[in-house]
């Protein structure tokens, strides 16, 4: 069956890509599909995401076939989206608040990537995958989302108290690990194989870049805010931070690294000024554009009907258990804390968005697709669910009153 928005030359438009007129009608489906799902789950108590990628997956392979989720214009708006994304995420990151919150957010994120990546590594294994895609499969399954666990905590009246500052602590340490290991992994994905040389070179030189990336950019956070401050045209801060975001992310790049850890570095850098606000609510809008493209094609991508046979269906499934169990055995690395370690382990539960863009790259470089694909889309799905139902489940809601517990570690 033949797309509804067929690709095709018109003009002088390159073969394969859509014309002008193809991609407005698309970024119209795009949008309308990310809100219309978006509002309907949050009506039902669900997080906005998930509501994307099932409006995704209705527009797409798997339904409509409104929208081409291979089509090259799409997937570097895409990507744009992702950058943004990992901005975005570095500039709400506090380093400095990670270092107050004690070894049980330390042990907590450690175990909480360790595990589910083994587990998820060994389940496709199991099902008889190569190296290269059980790799990428567990390293989706690494990942928290710490927008959806804060709002939740938020909800139930918990996100200052000791189970709320566990978990957010665990939950940034685990983007910003998770961020070397996507590193890795887009290092393996561009041909650098799995020679163990190689696989130190790249971890080294991503965690390398992020520390140097930091501190430099730290020493140089005067100077821009001098020229921020000195410029007068219409919408300098904003222009100003994406300019460094994406010189980062170039840098990155170029130095063997991937370009999400030079935005991401770019965040946590402008997360340390007392612009920081500022800059989180010029960029939002931005990131509202180019996102929901992303989330829609992800899910467009997933083919449901490669889960019409039992080992499909059954290998996505031991993805989702292993990924739940992973998490929930991590809330007990909180050792040495009075706090409710159930709580915490369903707190880091929901993959969200972050357990996409390792899928995305994984579809992107050819090496996680098909079955494998829409396993672990599932798999991010389903914990996204499964997360804030277990959180409600196992906390119930308090006064925000804050306990002596809740003060200190």
């Amino acid at each position: 069956m033949e797309f509804f928005i067929a690709s095709g030359p018109i003009g002088e438009t390159p073969a394969g890509l859509l014309t002008l007129g193809q991609l407005m009608i698309s970024l119209v489906i795009i949008y309308l599909a990310s809100k219309v799902g978006g509002e309907l789950a949050l009506r039902l108590g669900q997080p906005a995401v998930l509501g994307e990628l099932v409006a995704g997956l209705a527009v797409g392979v798997s339904g409509l076939r409104l929208v081409d989720p291979e089509q090259p214009v799409l997937l570097l708006l895409a990507q744009i989206g992702v950058t943004l994304l990992l901005f975005e995420i570095g500039l709400e990151s506090d380093l400095r608040s990670l270092l107050k919150v004690g070894p049980q957010s330390l042990g907590v994120g450690l175990v909480g990537m360790l595990l589910p990546f083994g587990f998820g590594y060994a389940v496709m294994k199991a099902y008889g995958a190569t190296d290269l895609v059980s790799i990428f499969a567990g390293a989706a399954m690494t990942a928290t989302s710490i927008g959806i666990s804060a709002k939740v905590l938020a909800d139930l009246g918990y996100l200052k108290r000791l189970e709320g500052r566990i978990i957010l602590g665990a939950a940034v340490l685990d983007d910003i690990l998770g961020v070397i290991v996507l590193a890795v992994v887009s290092g393996i994905a561009g041909g650098n194989g799995l020679e163990p040389l190689v696989l130190l070179q790249t971890i080294g030189t991503s965690i390398g870049f992020l520390v140097g990336a930091i501190v430099l950019g730290n020493l140089g956070l005067p100077l821009f805010l001098r020229v921020v401050r000195a410029l007068r045209t219409r919408g300098e801060l904003l222009t100003a931070s994406l300019v460094f975001a994406f010189a980062l992310a170039y840098l990155a790049e170029q130095l063997g690294s991937a370009a999400i850890i030079g935005a991401f570095a770019a965040g946590l850098v402008l997360s340390e000024t007392d612009r920081r606000h500022d800059i989180e609510a010029r960029l939002r809008p931005v990131t509202d554009f180019f996102l929901p493209v992303f989330f829609i094609t992800v899910g467009a991508g997933v083919n449901l009907a490669l889960l019409g046979n039992s080992q499909s269906l059954t290998l996505a499934l031991a993805l989702t258990a292993t990924a739940v169990l992973g998490k929930l055995v991590a809330g007990y690395a909180a050792f040495g804390s009075q706090a409710n370690k159930l709580a915490i382990g369903a707190g880091m539960v929901p993959r969200g968005e972050v357990g996409l863009i390792f899928a995305s790259v994984g579809l992107g470089s050819g090496i996680l697709v098909g079955v494998n694909h829409t396993a672990v889309v599932t798999m991010v799905i389903l914990t996204t669910f499964l997360g804030p139902l277990l959180l409600g489940l196992v906390l119930k809601p308090a006064a925000p009153a804050k306990t002596k517990e809740a003060e200190t570690f």
